[in-house]
């Protein structure tokens, strides 16, 4: 090999190495449905993401439907693998065949590297790849020990909203991704209250260290109107809100219709007149009225500043919210305050959550 050839492949192999987005428009093939075999041409938002993947610890993304996220996930664990040492890298999934899908995407796209960026693999099978700097994925289904043990350099949780018992994983995990580990967690949304979803909410009011990335399916450029309203006509309203739209409301299963949910959001959400306290959390919309009766239903909270202790100041006759509070409270405290705001409505009713935690607030 000529001097000049060295020359150019070591300036190809350190421009891949800095930058991911080159190494993966030049040198990444994957498997596309209708293409076959092409280039990873990244979009302009694949990009963006891409940079957000390669700067930030934490990520959590809500997506719409064949974006590709799940496959430029694959390309930056790859180009990890490939540029780093001794990077462990976990993929998980709702069934260990659906985590062995990512790790087929890695696998395909070392196969297609040239040579001389194609390091030697000391193991190579369906569930994992290790390259012969020690670097290495593996795909396992979610559960409380799959991560359990493991020096996790990148955690991948693939569709993460529709994986049960997620959460457990992700505390197990959560050891070694405090010493500098790194979770992408990506999933289409599946209905409220679920690991997904909490932690979407925390993330996008910032009570977590996760960023949030929303990918609806407008970012798409070779995507427009007539191609969104075919989906309503082939999966249905419900559905194609869920797997376009990243709507969490449309998707899962919901005791009311989404639709009646965000007609009384519309129709009856209004500011409160009034905001007290020392962080203005106990929110008034209506005043005592001497002649009404009300009732105070509280749900304690365990008050270590991890959950949030609330209750709510009802009309009884009308059955309107008249008040509410949320906050972070000590059971104790949070006793006082309800038994001065049920005072102050009329000697209200007062309905305190019975549980272990609960007691504290109503001996008060």
């Amino acid at each position: 090999m000529s001097q000049n050839i060295k020359k150019i492949i070591a300036q190809e192999y350190l421009k891949c190495a800095k930058d991911p987005i080159y190494f993966m428009k030049k040198y990444c093939y994957i498997q596309h449905p209708t293409r076959g075999r092409i280039l990873f041409a990244l979009y302009p938002f694949q990009e963006k993401v891409l940079q957000h993947f390669k700067d930030q610890q934490y990520i959590i993304t809500l997506k719409s439907r064949q974006l590709g996220i799940s496959t430029l996930s694959a390309a930056y664990s790859l180009w990890l693998m490939v540029f780093h040492k001794d990077k462990n890298i976990l993929a998980l999934a709702t069934t260990q065949s659906t985590a062995r899908n990512l790790v087929t995407k890695v696998i395909f796209m070392y196969d297609q590297l040239p040579k001389w960026l194609r390091l030697k693999s000391v193991e190579k099978n369906k569930l994992s790849l290790r390259l012969k700097n020690g670097s290495r994925i593996a795909a396992k289904s979610s559960n409380s020990d799959a991560a359990r043990s493991e020096a996790v350099s990148l955690l991948l949780i693939d569709e993460a909203a529709f994986i049960d018992n997620i959460d457990e994983t992700f505390t197990a995990a959560q050891q070694t991704l405090a010493t500098g580990g790194q979770c992408l967690a990506l999933s289409t949304p599946n209905g409220i209250g679920n690991w997904f979803h909490l932690t979407w909410e925390k993330a996008e009011t910032g009570e977590n260290s996760f960023l949030p990335i929303r990918l609806p399916w407008t970012v798409h450029p070779e995507r427009d109107q007539s191609w969104r309203d075919q989906q309503d006509a082939d999966l249905g309203p419900r559905m194609a809100g869920q797997e376009c739209d990243c709507d969490f409301l449309s998707s899962g299963d919901t005791v009311f219709e989404p639709e009646d949910m965000l007609y009384y959001e519309k129709t009856y959400e209004k500011d409160p007149m009034e905001r007290r306290g020392v962080d203005s959390n106990l929110w008034i919309w209506e005043g005592v009225d001497y002649s009404k009766s009300y009732m105070v239903v509280a749900d304690v909270a365990r008050g270590d500043a991890t959950d949030y202790s609330a209750f709510h100041i009802f009309d009884l006759e009308s059955c309107t919210q008249v008040g509410e509070y949320k906050g972070k409270i000590r059971p104790k405290d949070f006793g006082n305050i309800l038994v001065g705001i049920a005072s102050e409505y009329n000697d209200a009713l007062l309905v305190v959550e019975n549980a272990n935690i609960g007691w504290a607030t109503i001996e008060k």
